[in-house]
């Protein structure tokens, strides 16, 4: 049982590096460390608005985990472009609101900081907004035409 839980654990380390690589693995772990230091400068000024990014960091993580494993393709109940696009796209909104609240009360330089990285992180889940909307993703293509139909 050992030499087959040895055998399949370059799989895993092959199927976490390969999912890194791409355009969406590369936007969770950015979301997951920019959320871990906006975290970290909410706590050290005040941690009214820790909350918010605690949260985001489970849920990036969270799909950083299903989508590294491949657990989306399994589980088909779930609308995953679209659970993907609302949460990002709510994390944008909701940085950005708090990121205003924050700069304009800013009485200290880890609350500026916070609200500066906020500004960052709504840029960043904005653009995995942009780039995981479901309906962008579905390219049309043209019918095929007849040459012999015309007038």
């Amino acid at each position: 049982m050992a030499d087959s839980e040895r055998l399949s654990a370059p799989g895993c380390w092959l199927a976490c590096t390969s999912f890194l690589r791409t355009k969406k693995g590369l936007f969770l772990i950015a979301e997951i460390i920019l959320c871990l230091v906006v975290l970290i400068c909410f706590s050290a000024s005040t941690s009214a608005y820790s909350s918010l990014s605690v949260i985001e960091m489970i849920f990036a993580a969270v799909l950083f985990v299903f989508y590294m494993c491949d657990l989306h393709s399994k589980i088909s109940f779930i609308n995953w472009p679209w659970t993907d696009f609302f949460r990002a796209f709510i994390a944008a909104i909701l940085y950005l609101i708090t990121s205003i609240v924050v700069l304009v009360d800013g009485k200290g330089g880890f609350k500026i900081t916070a609200g500066v990285l906020g500004i960052f992180a709504t840029l960043l889940f904005g653009c995995d907004a942009y780039f995981t909307f479901p309906l962008k993703q579905q390219r049309h293509t043209a019918a095929p035409t007849d040459p012999t139909d015309g007038p």
